[in-house]
């Protein structure tokens, strides 16, 4: 499950709508999720253009006084959305994400800047959790606070934001959500004079979303057309089906080599479809090859870093036509 994330200070028209587009489509995204829509207003065709398809469903909760506003945006045909809650701060969905047949949470996130606005929110969306049922649970958007004073550059840090920066991890210990590894940009958030900067965008989830995504990463990408980062959640669970086993190209010298190959080849002939029994051979043809790597080239090893270091002794020698060598400086005079 791909998630884009994306606090765009205003989606607008033109020029925003095809770059949110091309996020989409670039990165496959499944779900889309943008805070400070900025809009009081939402219908079809704008959400299509945004999803790039038209085979798309939305829940929305409008700007007050074109500020705030958020999206949320998903393909009927991979989550499908059995419970809906809009709040002026969150957007939370529940449902079946399909390809997996996995029950999930998702709540889109755009938290207000004051405190006293802060603690409702929390307050709001811990009821909501503790409500719940489900273990399985994805916190995304713009959470207007850090965890950390490392999270945030060119401002002083006062005492009011260190109870702040306590009060929001206090909250998010009390959900049971923690942050998943993030790769990119350090902070989502740059104020346009470069100034200030802090990482107000993450992705939280619970232990139960990473029982089944245990490779969930956050991606933060380039900045373009607002002053937060678009960030990208990917959580795969890839299945590569059976592990292929070496062949190293000095058995290929050794005569024997080639025997143990045909006789284990031929001596075991499993019953049944041709996938299965060629997935069978080659996992005895594996074993047997293992074991007769340990009998017959267990040394190698040795003997490469016997010859490694062999060389690096040669290194010490001092030729005897070296002109710092004694014996180049007498024929020399």
């Amino acid at each position: 499950m791909n998630i884009l994330s994306y606090n765009i200070r205003g989606l607008g028209r033109g020029i925003k709508w095809a770059s949110i587009r091309n996020l989409v489509g670039k990165f496959k995204i499944d779900l889309l999720c943008l805070q400070e829509t900025k809009r009081e207003a939402m219908d079809k065709a704008c959400c299509q253009s945004l999803w790039g398809q038209p085979d798309v469903a939305w829940e929305w909760q409008p700007a007050v006084n074109a500020a705030g506003g958020l999206l949320f945006a998903w393909n009927n045909n991979t989550f499908q959305v059995d419970f809906r809650f809009s709040d002026k701060d969150f957007i939370m969905l529940g449902g079946v994400w399909l390809p997996k047949m996995q029950r999930v949470v998702v709540v889109n996130i755009y938290a207000p800047c004051g405190l006293l606005g802060k603690r409702q929110f929390w307050q709001n969306l811990r009821s909501k959790k503790i409500q719940s049922q489900d273990t399985c649970w994805c916190l995304v958007g713009d959470f207007n606070c850090i965890r950390h004073p490392l999270e945030r550059m060119g401002s002083n840090h006062s005492s009011s934001n260190t109870s702040t920066i306590a009060e929001f991890n206090d909250w998010i210990a009390e959900l049971e959500v923690d942050d998943i590894p993030c790769m990119g940009k350090p902070f989502t958030w740059v104020r346009p004079n470069g100034t200030y900067k802090s990482k107000l965008d993450r992705v939280l989830v619970t232990d139960g979303w990473l029982a089944k995504w245990p490779n969930s990463s956050q991606f933060n990408l380039e900045r373009n057309y607002s002053d937060h980062c678009p960030i990208i959640l990917k959580s795969k669970s890839i299945d590569w089906g059976p592990k292929p086993f070496k062949v190293y190209d000095a058995w290929l010298k050794i005569k024997e080599y080639q025997k143990v190959v045909r006789d284990c080849w031929s001596a075991n002939q499993p019953i049944g479809w041709g996938g299965f029994v060629l997935k069978n051979k080659l996992k005895i043809l594996k074993a047997r090859l293992k074991l007769w790597s340990k009998e017959n080239t267990a040394d190698l090893c040795n003997k490469m870093k016997q010859l490694q270091q062999n060389l690096n002794d040669l290194d010490y020698v001092i030729p005897a036509f070296c002109p710092t060598s004694p014996a180049a400086e007498e024929t020399s005079s």
